[in-house]
C-alpha cells in the first residue's frame, strides 16, 4: 500500500489518527515500536475538563464523538457510562461545584448537583462529612489499548499497522527506520508520545509520572468515578510532586486507583512513598479501600506541554510534518477530538471548533 499519511505510534491517539484519516479518504500506514506507553499505562477515563475554553471544548467534542462510538465497539474495549462525581470535601470546594456547574451549563453539558445526604446516597462506601459533589454523567471509561486497536480495525483496506521503530524524521517526508530501511509519504503524523522528543528535541513537552493500582474484584463498592474537586483547584496545579483522590469503578468490579504526578523523571519504577500518598488519599476518601486486596501497581509516563494543552498541527518548519503530541492526562478523553482537528487541517475541511489554541507554539529554535 503506497501510503498518503503515516503516523508514528499506534496508542490512542495515534490510532484516533488513523482512523480519521481513514474516513477522510485517506490510506494510512501506522508505524509503531511497540515499546507502550501511556495508552496501556492510563486510567481510560472519558471526562469533560474545563480548566479553560480550550480544554472544554476538546474534551467536550471528544466525549461526544467516544458516545457515537461506543455502541459499535466490542465488549473488551470495556467503555462504561458511569459519570464521574466530583467530590467537594468542604464549603469551598463545595463553591467551586456550583461554579464548574455554571461553565459546564454555559456549554450545554448536564450536571447536578448533590448534596451531602444525596452524596452518601449515591456512594455509601465514601467517608462521612463530605460536603458534596457535581456529577457529569456523561462522562466515561473505556480501555484504552483494546479501543485503539478497534480503531485501527475499523478501516482495514486503509489502515496498515507495522511494528518498526522510527530513528529519525528525514526531508520530504522520509522516515529512516531502526533496520535501515525507510518509509516515505507526503505526510507524516507525529503522534508517539512521550517518545515523540526522541525525534522531535525541539518540542516543549515532558513526561509527567503517574501511579496507578488496581484491587481484586469488589462488585458495587463503587459506581461512579470518583475525583476530589482539590484535583483541580490545587493539588495537580503544582510543579512539585502531587497526589489527588481518583476512583474508577471498573466493568470487571475491579477498581482502579489514582492518582499522582512527578515531573522531569523517565524511572518507570514504582516508588513506595509516592504510591504509599496516593493510597492514604484515596483512603481519606474511601475508608474501607483498606480492607480490599491490591494486585498490581504501575505507572506510566504522560508527556505535558507547558500549558497543558496538546499540540495539534503542522511543524511550524519540518516539511510535511504534523503534530499530534502533549495531551498529557488527556489523551485518551481528548483523542477523538484530536483527530478530526488534524485530519480537518491536513485535508482542508472545516473543524468543529477553533483549532488556534492548539497549533504547534513554543518550539525551541532549530539547530
Amino acid at each position: 500500500m503506497d501510503a498518503d499519511v503515516i503516523i508514528i505510534g499506534a496508542g490512542i491517539v495515534g490510532a484516533a489518527c488513523a482512523h480519521a484519516l481513514a474516513q477522510a479518504g485517506a490510506k494510512v500506514l501506522v508505524l509503531d515500536a511497540g515499546i507502550g506507553g501511556a495508552t496501556g499505562a492510563g486510567m481510560g477515563h472519558l471526562v469533560v475538563m474545563d480548566d479553560n475554553p480550550a480544554e472544554l471544548a476538546l474534551s467536550r467534542h471528544s466525549i461526544a464523538q467516544w458516545r457515537e462510538l461506543a455502541p459499535r465497539m466490542g465488549e473488551d474495549c470495556a467503555y462504561s457510562p458511569c459519570g464521574t462525581l466530583w467530590i467537594a470535601a468542604n464549603d469551598e470546594e463545595m463553591a467551586e461545584a456550583e461554579r464548574k456547574q455554571q461553565r459546564l451549563r454555559a456549554h450545554g453539558i448536564d450536571s447536578r448537583l448533590l448534596d451531602a445526604h444525596q452524596l452518601a446516597a449515591a456512594e455509601p462506601a465514601l467517608r462521612k462529612g463530605l460536603a458534596g459533589a457535581l456529577e457529569v454523567p456523561g462522562d466515561g471509561i473505556l480501555y484504552a489499548p483494546n479501543a485503539a486497536r478497534w480503531l485501527l480495525a475499523q478501516h482495514a483496506a486503509s489502515i496498515r499497522v507495522e511494528q518498526a521503530k522510527v530513528d529519525a524524521i528525514e526531508d520530504g517526508g522520509t522516515l529512516r527506520l531502526a533496520d535501515g530501511s525507510r518509509r516515505t509519504a507526503p505526510r507524516v503524523v507525529l503522534a508517539n508520545g512521550i517518545q515523540a522528543t526522541t525525534l522531535c528535541p525541539e518540542l516543549p513537552i515532558r513526561p509527567k509520572k503517574g501511579h496507578l493500582l488496581i484491587t481484586d474484584r469488589y462488585p458495587g463498592t463503587v459506581h461512579h468515578q470518583l475525583v476530589e474537586l482539590g484535583y483541580v483547584t490545587s493539588a495537580h496545579h503544582s510543579e512539585g510532586d502531587s497526589v489527588a483522590f481518583n476512583v474508577q469503578p471498573r466493568p470487571t468490579g475491579q477498581l482502579l486507583i489514582g492518582s499522582s504526578r512527578q515531573f522531569d523523571t523517565t524511572d518507570a519504577a514504582v516508588e513506595a512513598p509516592m504510591l504509599a500518598r496516593m493510597l492514604q488519599r484515596a483512603l481519606d476518601y474511601l475508608p474501607e479501600l483498606a480492607s480490599l486486596n491490591a494486585l498490581r501497581s504501575w505507572t506510566g509516563m504522560r508527556a505535558a506541554s507547558p500549558d497543558g494543552l496538546p499540540l495539534l498541527g503542522k511543524h511550524p518548519w519540518r516539511e510535511k510534518l504534523w503534530l499530534a503530541v502533549g495531551h498529557e492526562g488527556l489523551g485518551v478523553t481528548t483523542a477523538p477530538g484530536s483527530a478530526h482537528l488534524l485530519s480537518a487541517l491536513m485535508t482542508g475541511a472545516a473543524p468543529g471548533f477553533d483549532a488556534a489554541p492548539y497549533a504547534p507554539r513554543g518550539l525551541r529554535e532549530a539547530a
